[in-house]
């Protein structure tokens, strides 16, 4: 089994995540060209939906329709919640349910997906510049450390 963060995307098909992976770079290369909209794509991130919360949007829907038909109309109606959530549950065991393909077509990504673009548009925009000084800094002490010779931190100042 896959580790859970990598479940759907080793459950779809390559030509999809490749498509997926694809239209990310396509975006980033926009606004390494644009960085003034990085804000703005920003936020749209912050709103996107990923695929976890589409399939159980899905599942809850049609949860409650046959719920509703079942008891409005055909008892058969209950079939549905029964199905839908017997494919939330292998969702949740496997990774993949009958959904999964339509929806990643549909190219809704993984909290992962969206996050991998979040974090190549704040690199772009600078954010982790002071994460790049401490390390710098670090391995100056590290290097200045090891020519000084072994010595045990003590943890007081």
């Amino acid at each position: 089994m896959a580790a859970a963060a990598d479940r759907v995307q080793s459950n779809t098909s390559e030509a999809v995540n490749r498509m997926i992976h694809a239209e990310m770079l396509e975006r980033l290369i926009y606004f390494a060209l644009h960085p003034d909209r990085i804000g703005g794509r920003l936020e749209e991130l912050d709103r996107e939906w990923d695929v976890e919360r589409a399939l159980e949007a899905n599942a809850s829907a049609f949860g409650l329709g046959g719920l509703t038909l079942g008891f409005l109309g055909s008892r058969r109606w209950l079939a549905l919640p029964a199905l839908v959530s017997g494919f939330l549950m292998q969702h949740a065991i496997q990774g993949w349910c009958p959904p999964l393909p339509v929806l990643r077509r549909l190219g809704f990504r993984t909290q992962r997906e969206i996050d991998q673009e979040r974090y190549a548009l704040k690199a772009l925009r600078g954010d982790f510049r002071q994460v790049e000084d401490a390390m710098t800094r670090l391995q100056a002490a590290r290097t200045e450390k090891q020519a000084s010779g072994p010595e045990l931190w003590t943890g007081s100042t």
